[in-house]
């Protein structure tokens, strides 16, 4: 087995990250066929400490942010994470490094004939079952692991781990995880555990009531973004932004300070604040984390795609803003970072989203949309898009892909206006990768 073959076999099996998923149930998401398949490779999600991270958006830069920091204390760290940009690799990572080839090829060998005798092993379950296992196998000191969908259900929920934390809540996946926010936050909720503390970003009252009620339910206490721990927004630029954070309940915090980020939207302060706050949590439980690597941590993340600027000159920006909720954020952040800049929107989205709900929020700061299609299943068609776009009262150009896309956008751009690429992770994967051809930069490795 070679490797492309081994990311062939993960992707046979039932894969929803490719196919629109029917049934959110226990029946479809049943928990214990991965804990089944776990226990025959010897329980490996036992033998590492983990933060466990769910949430609608910013799941993934807490984490980023979160991992950051413990690797700069000096410990050996496991970043779980999904979907990936670029490669599979970016899912699994110890000590800031992607696993390499050789050693997915060996651990879907290793668990392969295991999920045979696994009737229904999903894609993402399997993946979940080889991080784990490659986690224990290079002895990390602490994983950090963002859930895939959800959090009652989702296979990363058979950690029992030191600190769970919910970012930002909103509608998304609500014809699976339900159509208010109640029903979403329990969903996400799902991954308190009894007598395991937990972290909240800042959420609206009907999601954060759902938070406290099962805390209290599971004996866990919770931090709130926003009455335990507070941020105050710093000066910003297009490098980053500073703020200050401090933890405001009992005798507050040795993590209280003024930290630098190179993430750009005032959204990411909510997401650095509660890393900050898991960390401190971490540090009560008997994690060494001094503040100087908190610091250190978070002004070195790295993680691309999200309000990401390509070029300067002309002005590229890209970001993954997927549900109508993060294109507000997106269009807030831009009219903050780039005032009066009028923008040509490139657009595609999966065909399950709400896309007239992105593009409402989009639309007014577009001066021309130019409607497109990612290299993946679940993206919608263009002409689809168009239809969309005609029916919030905008009009669209067609293009076929992503590559005559970049190069009509900037055709049609004006010497004030930028070029910005959103709707899904798949869309800005895409574009940076055809950035890179047109600029003649490296590309990101991209092997499946």
């Amino acid at each position: 087995m070679n490797y492309q073959q081994a990311i062939a076999y993960l992707h046979s099996l039932t894969d929803y990250e490719k196919t629109r998923i029917e049934r959110y149930t226990s029946e479809t998401f049943d928990l214990s066929r991965v804990e089944r398949l776990l226990a025959a490779v010897g329980n490996p999600h036992t033998r590492f400490p983990a933060l466990h991270i769910a949430g609608t958006k910013g799941k993934g830069s807490t984490a980023a942010l979160s991992e950051s920091s413990l690797r700069a204390a000096g410990y050996c760290t496991g970043l779980y994470t999904s979907p990936h940009l670029h490669t599979f690799r970016e899912r699994i990572q110890v000590a800031g490094r992607k696993i390499a080839r050789e050693e997915v090829i060996t651990l879907v060998e290793e668990v392969r004939p295991l999920i045979e005798r696994t009737p229904g092993v999903t894609t993402f379950e399997a993946i979940t079952a080889i991080g784990f296992l490659y986690f224990a196998y290079s002895d990390v000191d602490i994983a950090v692991v963002e859930v895939g969908l959800g959090g009652r259900l989702d296979a990363t929920n058979v950690l029992t781990p030191e600190v769970s934390v919910i970012t930002s809540l909103s509608l998304d996946h609500t014809y699976l995880l339900g159509n208010t926010l109640a029903e979403i936050a329990y969903e996400k909720a799902g991954i308190i555990k009894p007598g395991i503390p937990a972290v909240s970003a800042p959420q609206r009252a009907e999601a954060i009531k759902v938070l406290e009620a099962v805390s209290r339910e599971r004996g866990a206490s919770l931090v709130e973004v926003g009455r335990d721990w507070d941020y105050d927004p710093g000066p910003a630029d297009l490098d980053g932004q500073y703020f200050t954070a401090c933890r405001i309940a009992d005798e507050g915090s040795g993590l209280d300070g003024e930290y630098w980020i190179p993430l750009l939207g005032r959204h990411q302060l909510e997401n650095a604040t509660s890393a900050i706050a898991a960390l401190d949590i971490l540090s009560r439980r008997g994690f060494r984390i001094p503040a100087e690597a908190v610091h250190e941590g978070l002004r070195n993340v790295h993680w691309p795609g999200r309000l990401e600027i390509l070029s300067r000159e002309p002005l590229v920006v890209v970001d993954c803003a997927h549900n109508p909720y993060s294109a507000q954020v997106l269009r807030k952040a831009l009219e903050e970072w780039f005032p009066d800049r009028r923008w040509v929107l490139i657009f595609g989205a999966s065909a399950d989203k709400d896309i007239a709900g992105m593009l409402r929020a989009l639309l007014p700061i577009s001066e021309y949309t130019i409607v497109t299609r990612s290299d993946h299943p679940r993206a919608a068609a263009p002409i689809e898009l168009a239809d969309v776009v005609a029916s919030v009262g905008g009009g669209a150009e067609v293009s076929v892909n992503v590559r005559k896309s970049i190069r009509r956008g900037l055709a049609v751009m004006d010497p004030g206006s930028g070029l910005l690429v959103t709707g899904s992770i798949f869309l800005v994967a895409d574009a940076r990768e055809e950035w890179a051809r047109y600029t003649g930069a490296p590309l990101p490795d991209n092997d499946g």
